[in-house]
This record gives C-alpha cells, sequence and structure tokens, in this order.
C-alpha cells in the first residue's frame, strides 16, 4: 500500500516554491539582486527579498500571465501529445496521480493510495473524499470507469481521434506484431549484453497474442477505482501521471473542459486563453493568483517583446537568442533539469540511406558539440544514447565519435554516389527539444555537405505538415525530432520514439519490439536496467536515428513572481505561482 496526502502549503512544504536547482543562467556581474526574487533549491520556501517599500495590495484578481510558443490543440487532454496543450490542460484536469516535484516519482492525486496484486495483474486505488468537478459533480470511482471506458473506445474505433495517452500506455489495440522475424539479423553483442538479452523473460502471452495491457475496470464502491491488466505493466503507476490520463467529469467536452483542478476554463479570445481559480478545490492554497492567462506567441522575438513590455509575466521556451536580453534586463531565467533527447531521424526505406555504412557515415560527419554551442542553452549534454541519464541507464558502448576521415572513408566504401538525400526540417517552431530548428539544421547539413553528402533541403511548417511528413514516411532522408519524458521509465521513451519505427525510420524492427515488450513487464531490478541496456546497443547498432543532444529547456519570469514549480517532466501546476502582491 502507497498512502498520502495533500497538505495545505506551510513553510514545510514550501508554498509550493520549487524553483529548480538549476534556476537562473548567465548570471552576470551587471544583473540586480531583484533577478534572484524566488530562486531556491527544490522543495524550500521562497520569500520575496525585503522591500523598503511594502507593494500596494492589488485592487482586483491577480493574474499570472503566461505566453506560450503555440495554441492548444485541444482541450481535451486525452487526444493530444503536445505540451503546449497539456500545458494549459493540466490546470483544469488531474489525474490519479501527479509527479513529486523534488523527485519525479508517482504521490497521490485523486487517488490517495493504491495496491497492486502478487501477480501484477490487479490495481486497487482508493479515491480521494470530498472532491468535486467544476460543475458540482462528485468524484466517483463509476466517473473514473467511464473515463477508462472513452479511452478504450475511442481507440477501438477507427472513425474517432485515439485516446493517445491511453493507447502510448497500454498499447491498446496494436496491429503489429511482436513476433520477431526468422530473416531479421541482429547485430553481434558482447557476452555481458547478449547474455541480458538472453535473459528477457518471453513476451506475455495475451501481448504477444496483440492483446491491450488494459483487461477492465470496475468501480468496487464508489470510493476504490480497480484496474485489471493483461500482463504486468511496470511503470503503470508513473504512467497514470500522464496528463492525457486525466480525469474529466461525465458532462466535460473539449469546447467546455470540466475536471477538478485548481482553475477552471472560462473561455478564449485574440488569441487569450483565461482560467479562474476554482475555490471549491480539495487542495487549499488561498495565496494562488485568482487567474491564469496564456498568449498565444508563436516566435521567440514576440515573447521577448512582450516580455519586455510587461504585458506578460514570463514566456516558455527562451532560447539563446533572447538570453542576453533577458538577463540585461534583470528577469529571472529557469531552466528545467533535462529530460528530453533530440534526435537525427535516418530513414533506411530506400535509397542511400537504406545502407548501414553511409548512415555510420552521416553519424560521424556530426560533431555534436558544434550543434550545442550557441543554439542550446549552456548545460545541455551531448547524447549517446535515447535514454536519459538520470534513468540510470548506462549507455552503450558503441559510439559514433565525430571523424571526418573516417565518414568519407564509409561513404566510399558503400559506394555512395551523390545522390541527394531529403532533410526535413521544421519552421516557425520552438520545442522543448529543438528551440531553434532552421539553425540546427542549418549546421548539421553543413557538417555532412563536408563530409561528402549531398542534402537536398525539405523545410515544412511544423504541426500536420512536419509530422505527418515524418510519421508517413514520405521521405526517405534525415530528419529532426525528440522526445520529452513525462514520467520516469525506460519504456516511455524506447516505446514511444519507436512506436512507429516502420514509417519514421523506415526500420523493420520486430526483433526490437519483442524486447521491448519483453522488458516492459520484468520487475524493476539490475536485470531490467541490463535488458534495456542491450537493448540501447542493438538500437546503437541497427543506427535508425542518431541521438544528438539532451537539452535543457527554460522559462522566463519577471522579478514580480517569487515562486514557480519548474518540472523536468512539465507537470508545474500554476496554483504555485507566488507573486509578490500575493
Amino acid at each position: 500500500m502507497n498512502p498520502g496526502n495533500e497538505h495545505s502549503p506551510g513553510p514545510a512544504d514550501g508554498h509550493g516554491g520549487y524553483l529548480s536547482r538549476r534556476s537562473l543562467l548567465g548570471l552576470g556581474a551587471g544583473l540586480g539582486s531583484a533577478a534572484l526574487l524566488g530562486l531556491s533549491g527544490c522543495g524550500t520556501t521562497t520569500t520575496p527579498a525585503p522591500s523598503a517599500t511594502p507593494s500596494p495590495s492589488p485592487a482586483g484578481p491577480v493574474a499570472f500571465r503566461l505566453g506560450t510558443p503555440s495554441a492548444p490543440r485541444s482541450l481535451d487532454p486525452s487526444l493530444v501529445i503536445d505540451a503546449d496543450s497539456h500545458r494549459l490542460t493540466r490546470q483544469i484536469f488531474e489525474g490519479l496521480m501527479r509527479t513529486d516535484p523534488d523527485n519525479g516519482a508517482p504521490q497521490p492525486a485523486l487517488a490517495t493510495d493504491w495496491e497492486a496484486s502478487a501477480d501484477g495483474l490487479t490495481y486497487t486505488f482508493t479515491l480521494r473524499p470530498g472532491v468535486t468537478f467544476h460543475d458540482g459533480t462528485e468524484l466517483t470511482a463509476d466517473v473514473v470507469v467511464r473515463n477508462f471506458e472513452r479511452w478504450a473506445r475511442r481507440t477501438d474505433n477507427p472513425s474517432t481521434p485515439d485516446a493517445l495517452a491511453f493507447k502510448a500506455v497500454f498499447h491498446h489495440r496494436e496491429t503489429e506484431t511482436t513476433t520477431p522475424s526468422e530473416d531479421t539479423d541482429e547485430p553481434e553483442l558482447d557476452e555481458h549484453m547478449q547474455n541480458a538479452l538472453d535473459g528477457l523473460p518471453d513476451v506475455p502471452e495475451a501481448v504477444r497474442e496483440g492483446e491491450s495491457y488494459f483487461a477492465s475496470c470496475t468501480a468496487a464502491d464508489q470510493a476504490t477505482f480497480v484496474l485489471e491488466l493483461n500482463a504486468p505493466l511496470t511503470g503503470l503507476v508513473q504512467a497514470l501521471t500522464l496528463p492525457g490520463l486525466a480525469i474529466a467529469a461525465p458532462a466535460s467536452t473539449p469546447e467546455a473542459p470540466i475536471g477538478t483542478g485548481p482553475y477552471r476554463y472560462v473561455g478564449a479570445e485574440d488569441g487569450v486563453h483565461t482560467l479562474e481559480r476554482y475555490t471549491g478545490h480539495w487542495r487549499k492554497r488561498p495565496e494562488a493568483v485568482d487567474r491564469i492567462e496564456f498568449t498565444v506567441l508563436r516566435d521567440g522575438a514576440s515573447r521577448l517583446r512582450s516580455m519586455l513590455a510587461g504585458s506578460v509575466d514570463g514566456f516558455d521556451a527562451v532560447t539563446t537568442a533572447e538570453m542576453r536580453e533577458l538577463v540585461r534586463s534583470g528577469q529571472q531565467i529557469l531552466q528545467r533539469d533535462p529530460f528530453s533527447v533530440l534526435y537525427l531521424g535516418m530513414n533506411q526505406s530506400e535509397g542511400p540511406l537504406s545502407s548501414l555504412p553511409v548512415r555510420q557515415a552521416a553519424s560521424h560527419a556530426i560533431q555534436r558539440s558544434q550543434v550545442i554551442d550557441d543554439r542550446f542553452i549552456a548545460g545541455t549534454a551531448e547524447a549517446r544514447a535515447f535514454l536519459p541519464p538520470s534513468l540510470g541507464i548506462e549507455a552503450p558502448a558503441t559510439y559514433y565519435g565525430y571523424d571526418v576521415d573516417e565518414a568519407e572513408r564509409l561513404l566510399e566504401e558503400a559506394g555512395y554516389d551523390g545522390e541527394p538525400i531529403p532533410f526535413l526540417y521544421p519552421l516557425n517552431v520552438t520545442r522543448g527539444y529543438l528551440p531553434l530548428p532552421e539553425r540546427t539544421y542549418a549546421e548539421i547539413a553543413a557538417q555532412l555537405t563536408k563530409a561528402g553528402f549531398k542534402i537536398e533541403p525539405v523545410p515544412l511548417e511544423w504541426g500536420d505538415d512536419y509530422l505527418e511528413a515524418v510519421f508517413g514516411g514520405e521521405y526517405a532522408g534525415f530528419h529532426l525530432l525528440g522526445w520529452t519524458g513525462s514520467y520516469r521509465d525506460p519504456d516511455h521513451f524506447l516505446s514511444s520514439i519507436f512506436a512507429e519505427a516502420k514509417t519514421q525510420f523506415g526500420y523493420d524492427a520486430a526483433n526490437l519490439r519483442t524486447h521491448v515488450a519483453a522488458a516492459r513487464s520484468m520487475p524493476d531490478t539490475p536485470e531490467r536496467a541490463a535488458a534495456y541496456q542491450a537493448i540501447s546497443e542493438v538500437i546503437a547498432r541497427d543506427l535508425p536515428a542518431l541521438p544528438l543532444a539532451f537539452p535543457i529547456s527554460a522559462l522566463t519570469v519577471s522579478t514580480d513572481v517569487t515562486s514557480y514549480p519548474v518540472s523536468p517532466v512539465l507537470d508545474e501546476p500554476l496554483d504555485r505561482v507566488r507573486m509578490l502582491t500575493t
């Protein structure tokens, strides 16, 4: 059993003052003490610096105005996976679990405790008493059941959009077999790695036959929700922190979302989405700001102008292009500990990249440190694997270091004749893992050209155009993409990045899928960690994509903000924001 309770904020829990250990960037001698307001270690109390003149009491409701790079794609959190949609829906909805701001571990939210059966197939959750939705409806186990059943129905029905988080976690109704192909050769591994793969258990029979991990759910009583699985799912409790698995009221719609969160949705006008504090929220925080305004500012220049003009109190997706002016003007720069990966996809379905030596040549041609310099925030590290170091999985032994001579040798060995290779990159977007896509593309393309590649640039607008081209496999070439983790489990990264390996990378990865499916159900032991290291080695040898960087993302807030709940997994409930006027 895992009991837990949410206490009212006070000195012991820091009034929500969860500014990262990595809070301030570029602190120069000219940066005044005002920029230090609210900066502290994780989970400690944050108190504004004393002022000679006390701040006047606010004349009306206190608002926190945040600039965001893009508009939410939907206000139904189950239908989207993008950070800007979930940034807003996390304030409206809550799940059974939430993320501990100090260590990223799951902790109680709408469920106060939970219990797993010995075989890992039954989870019983006790719901928090007295919780109501914004329309006054009571949270009951029946309502939770309705949400899970709605997600399953959506994913079953090809005429409706998938419940994306539900599908990703439970691998619901996947059509691809996990049976290894006898014709597919795996790379030769050293004895340690091979033993780790040989030690993998069989894929659970139900999963092997194409069943979802989700079997059923029931309400044992109005306070007890029971979830049944077809096979053990080691990361289940962590996965229930996902914003896409948040619980909605029966009457909730994408146009009028109704949750149990600390803020209720008011509406949108002129690109501004407005939320107001829900006074009936179970987590009593009277010092929370009264109103949240999300303003869509699509490029860095407009976000910077709005910040300097005082039109917003902060904005996310700070890049190196805005950093200097923000520091010069005395704004606070808050950075998140890295929990995302940027990679160079190499679609091997046809053309030059179908040759492993050509993909190896591309990997040796890229100087990751040069790509990172001036394009990513200081502290961004080179990636040698797809799994962030904080997950505790050792990087694979296979490493493609920068070596132009070796790249040229491999191209000659492969007989590459200068055939143009498409290189897709997105326009007019800022992502946490790719803050400056055009500049990043230009540097990588120049490095590949230097080694002897002929690059055909394919710039596409972010969103449906770019993502459909990448995941539709329209181009057998290079592309830039990444993944930001939402919970701490290796399967979350590998299953997500390689879920559509055949179309995104032209990579027929039946053997890989079998290994990942087997590791997914293993107990959280050193043997499971060794299995993921071996799986990472297989990926490094097959080389469907090259990991480039573990980027650090950042946001800026004004000196009126004394506390902001920075989170590497973007679980940032804004009722923990504190301002000088609150």
